[in-house]
C-alpha cells in the first residue's frame, strides 16, 4: 500500500492482543480511523532482545501467525518492517554454519572479526575507548569453533547479536535478498536498526562513519529503488546527524521532540519548543515514545545542558514510578543515554499533560509515530519490569484483546482516538505544506499548518502552564 501522511502505530505483533490476527481486529475496530500506517516491531524468529536479534528473515514467528495475516494488514495500511543492518543472531543458519566449518564457511565473510580488524599490537586502550559503545567493555565477543579454535567477533548489542561486515560481497547480497523479500511481502518502509553501528572503520569512533556511511545507505536504496519502498534509517545521537540524511533527501527520526516536549511541559515554557520545530524538516517521522526508552543525547543543544538536566531531574521527580535504578544494569539497561518510562507515567500519570503533549506532536512537522503503550495512555508496567528485570519491559505492556476493548473507552484515550482521526483526515497537514509557530507569550505557542496549496488551515494555540488549547480547522473550532 503506498505510504501516506497519516498516523503510523508502532506495536509489538502480540502487545495488542495475542498475534497479528487479533492486532488487525484490534485496528479495525477499537482503533478505527485513528490509524493509517504500522510499525511491526520484529515478528521473525529471534532469540533475544524481544525480536531484534533475528534468526530467519524469511519467516513469521508461528506464535504471531504467518505471512499471510501480515500481508492482509499490508492491504489495509501502509508497513514498516525491521531489517537489524548492523547485526543477526548467533543461533541464525549463517552463523551456526560459520562455527562449523570455520573459514570454509561461505559465510564467514558475512560476520566482522575484531581479531582481524585490527593491525598487529592494536587494539590499544586508547582504541576502545575512541570506540561509540553501548556498554563499558570492548564490543567483542569470544566464540569457540567445532574444532575448538577460538575467535573474537564485534558484538555491538546484547550477546545474541552478532556484527555483520557489511564491506564484503556475501553481506552486501544477505542484505539485497532480504530487503526484497520483506517488500515482496508488504514492507513499504524498510527501518534501518542500529544503522549509525554499521560500518567500522580503523582510526575513528566506528558510529556514523563518513564517508562510507553515506556508501552503504546508497547502497540500500538502490538495492530495493525498483520495488518502490524507501528505507527509514535509526540513529539516536545528536540531532545534526539525522539532519545530515535529511539533506541527502531520506526520510528521518524526531527523536529529540520527546524530551523537548517533556521540558515544555514541565517549565510551562514554549520558546524551545517553538524554536525546535521551526528546524525540523518535514520528511520526518515524530516520536514522543518508542519500544525503547526516552532518548536524552537526541535533544543536546536544543535544550542546555542545564534544562535537559532540568528535565531528567523533573522526570524522576514527576514521573509515576519513574527510578534511575531502572535505567541502570541492575535492569539490563544497554544504553546509558536513554530513560525508561511509558510517556504517560512521565507526565505523572497526568491526562491533561499527555493530550497537551499528543496535541503538540500532531501539529508537528512531519508523520506522527504513536507507541501502542501511548496510544491507550499507558501506565508503567512495574508487575512485568520486576518479573523480568529489563528496563525497558516498563514501556512494553501485553495488552489482552479485552484489556484493549476497556482501555479505549477511557475519555483520554477516547480524546487520543479522535485526535489522530482529524489528523488522518485535515487536509492542512500537507507534507509539502507550510508550518509557522509562534511563542505570543513565556508560556503560548501558536502553531498553524496549512497544505501546499494554502487551501486549507489547522491551527493550536496552547498554552503550555495553564494547558488550556484551541484548534480550529479551516476557522471552526474542533473538539476532542
Amino acid at each position: 500500500m503506498p505510504i501516506t501522511n497519516k498516523v503510523m502505530l508502532i506495536t509489538y505483533p502480540d502487545s495488542l492482543g495475542k498475534n497479528i490476527e487479533e492486532l488487525r481486529d484490534v485496528l479495525n475496530n477499537d482503533l478505527k480511523g485513528a490509524v493509517g500506517g504500522i510499525h511491526l516491531l520484529p515478528f521473525f524468529p529471534s532469540t533475544g532482545d524481544r525480536g531484534f536479534a533475528p534468526t530467519d528473515y524469511t519467516k513469521v514467528d508461528p506464535k504471531f501467525g504467518d505471512w499471510s495475516d501480515v500481508e492482509k494488514l499490508g492491504q489495509e495500511y501502509y508497513l514498516m518492517f525491521d531489517f537489524m543492518i548492523n547485526h543477526i543472531s548467533r543461533h541464525s543458519k549463517y552463523y551456526e554454519d560459520f562455527q562449523q566449518k570455520k573459514d570454509k564457511s561461505k559465510y564467514a565473510d558475512l560476520f566482522l572479526s575484531w581479531d582481524k580488524f585490527w593491525p598487529k599490537g592494536r587494539p590499544t586502550k586508547a582504541d576502545v575507548d575512541l570506540i561509540y559503545k553501548r556498554k563499558d567493555k570492548a564490543p567483542y565477543q569470544e566464540i569457540t569453533f567445532a574444532d575448538g579454535s577460538k575467535e573474537k567477533l564485534w558484538n555491538t548489542f546484547g550477546p545474541e547479536q552478532i556484527d555483520l561486515d557489511v564491506r564484503k560481497k556475501v553481506t552486501q547480497e544477505f542484505i539485497k535478498q532480504t530487503l526484497n523479500q520483506l517488500i515482496e511481502h508488504c514492507a513499504d518502509i524498510i527501518r534501518l536498526d542500529a544503522f549509525a553501528y554499521a560500518v567500522k572503520k580503523l582510526d575513528t569512533n566506528d558510529f556514523f562513519v563518513e564517508p562510507e556511511i553515506w556508501d552503504l545507505l546508497a547502497q540500500v536504496r538502490d538495492d530495493i529503488a525498483a520495488k518502490g519502498a524507501m528505507i527509514l534509517p535509526e540513529i539516536h545521537e545528536h540531532y545534526s546527524m539525522p539532519f545530515k540524511i535529511a539533506k541527502h533527501g531520506y526520510f528521518i527520526y524526531d527523536f529529540a521532540l520527546p524530551m523537548v516536549t517533556l521540558y515544555s511541559l514541565y517549565s510551562g515554557k514554549s520558546e524551545r519548543l517553538a524554536h525546535w520545530l521551526k528546524m525540523c524538516p518535514m520528511k520526518q517521522f515524530t516520536t514522543l515514545d518508542t519500544h525503547d526508552g526516552i532518548g536524552v543525547v537526541d535533544a543536546r543543544d536544543i535544550l542546555t545542558p542545564e534544562e535537559v538536566k532540568y528535565t531528567s531531574q523533573e522526570l524522576y521527580k514527576v514521573g509515576a514510578n519513574v527510578k534511575k535504578k531502572y535505567s541502570s544494569a541492575e535492569y539490563h539497561n544497554l544504553d546509558i543515554y536513554q530513560i525508561n518510562t511509558t510517556f504517560y507515567s512521565a507526565l505523572g500519570d497526568d491526562d491533561k499533560k499527555y493530550f497537551m503533549a499528543r496535541l503538540l506532536q500532531v501539529f508537528a512537522p512531519g508523520i506522527p509515530q504513536i507507541y501502542y503503550v501511548g496510544m491507550l495512555a499507558g501506565k508503567n508496567d512495574i508487575k512485568l519490569l520486576e518479573e523480568t528485570k529489563e528496563g525497558r519491559n516498563i514501556n512494553r505492556h501485553y495488552y489482552t484483546r479485552e484489556e484493549v476493548a476497556e482501555e479505549v473507552k477511557r475519555p483520554v484515550v477516547a480524546s487520543l482516538l479522535k485526535l489522530f482521526t482529524f489528523r488522518n483526515t485535515e487536509a492542512a497537514f500537507d507534507l509539502e505544506g507550510n508550518i509557522e509557530v509562534e511563542t505570543p507569550s513565556e508560556n503560548e505557542i501558536r502553531i498553524v499548518r496549512m497544505n501546499k496549496d494554502q487551501t486549507h488551515k489547522a491551527e493550536l494555540k496552547a498554552n503550555l502552564k495553564t494547558l488550556d488549547y484551541q484548534v480550529l480547522a479551516d476557522g471552526k473550532e474542533i473538539n476532542f
